[in-house]
C-alpha cells in the first residue's frame, strides 16, 4: 500500500464510505470519536486497534478518556491522507462493531 499522499478528489470520494470520520478543513487528516458502553470495552477496541495497526505499520494519533475512544489519522511522512489512513479508518469502523 502506498504511503503517497491522496488528491483532494480521492479524499472526497473515500469520505462518502466514512460517514462517522470528520475530515480536517486542511484536508490532511481525519478523526472519529468511538464511544462504548464502558472502559473495558473502549480498551479492549484499542487493543484490537493496536494489533491491526502494528501489522499495518500505520499507527493512530488517539487518546481515551473512560468510554471514548478519540482519533486522527494521517500519513506523517506522507503529509496528508493515504491508503493506508483509509484503510485503517474502515479497519477501526469494522472493530467497533464488534465491540
Amino acid at each position: 500500500m502506498t504511503r503517497e499522499p491522496l488528491d483532494p478528489n480521492a479524499v472526497r470520494d473515500a469520505m462518502t464510505d466514512l460517514p462517522a470520520w470528520a475530515l480536517a478543513d486542511d484536508g490532511k487528516s481525519i478523526s472519529r470519536a468511538f464511544r462504548f458502553r464502558d472502559f473495558g470495552e473502549a480498551f479492549g477496541f484499542m487493543a484490537r486497534v493496536a494489533l491491526a495497526a502494528e501489522k499495518m505499520d500505520h499507527h493512530p494519533d488517539w487518546a481515551n478518556v473512560y468510554n471514548r475512544v478519540d482519533v486522527r489519522l494521517n500519513t506523517h511522512d506522507a503529509g496528508g491522507l493515504t491508503e493506508l489512513d483509509l484503510k485503517l479508518a474502515r479497519k477501526m469502523d469494522r472493530i467497533a462493531g464488534q465491540s
